[in-house]
Order: structure tokens, then sequence, then C-alpha cells
């Protein structure tokens, strides 16, 4: 079982405030601040953070690497993946169903990392 997933960032506060934003859609705040890395936590699940890299090199997006978001509802979807283009992120699909009961909508954040929000077993 996964506890937390860490994104880097190279614009830390901006990145800061993106999430802080984000998150507050589906419950998620602040749960642990060290300072180069924040942990944001929900009601269930894994905590997800954002850092600065702790070797001191740049941060980079993984080609290939998404992390998906199991948020509950396709509204939760929807607000989710209007607020990140509006906070500067940009489109990676439309919300809708991709099949198998799967409703998503995939983004990037401000740094290129993907993201998808989804829930399971509502086309």
């Amino acid at each position: 079982m996964i506890g937390y997933t860490t994104i880097g960032s190279n614009q830390h506060d901006k990145a800061l405030a993106f999430y802080d934003k984000l998150f507050a859609v589906i419950g998620g705040k602040r749960m642990m601040d060290f300072g180069d890395l924040v942990l944001f936590g929900f009601a269930k699940g894994p905590a997800f953070g954002v850092c600065k890299p702790n070797n001191k090199l740049a941060a980079t997006y993984g080609n290939g690497t998404m992390i998906a978001l199991n948020v509950g509802t396709k509204e939760n979807v929807h607000a989710l993946h209007d607020l990140a283009l509006k906070l500067g992120g940009s489109d990676e699909g439309a919300p809708g169903p991709r099949g198998g009961g799967f409703y998503g909508a995939y983004f990037r954040d401000l740094d290129g990392n993907k993201l998808c929000a989804f829930v399971s077993g509502q086309d």
C-alpha cells in the first residue's frame, strides 16, 4: 500500500499555492510542513508531497509517470480539472468516460507533473 507520493518542484511556493487551492476542492490540506517538503493529507488514502529535490538538482517530471487521484465523484473530476487549468496547469485530456466504468480527466501542474483526477464505477 502506498503511504505517500512526492513530486519535485522548481517553483516551490507557486506549487504549494497551486496544490493548496486544488486539493481544497476534495478536502485536502497541508498536514506536514518540513520546509523543502510539504505533505498534503486527505480523509482517506495516501498523502501527496511537494518538495525541492534533496540532491539540489533541478526537478523534472518523468516521461510516462502520472499520479492518479481518486476524487470520489464526477463533479470533483470536473472541478479539479477546471481549477488546475485556471491555476496555470495544462490540459492533458478533458473529463469524460474512458471505458470500464472509469471517468477521468488529465492535467499537468506548473512543473509539468501529470495528474489524473478520476472516479471509477461511473461511466
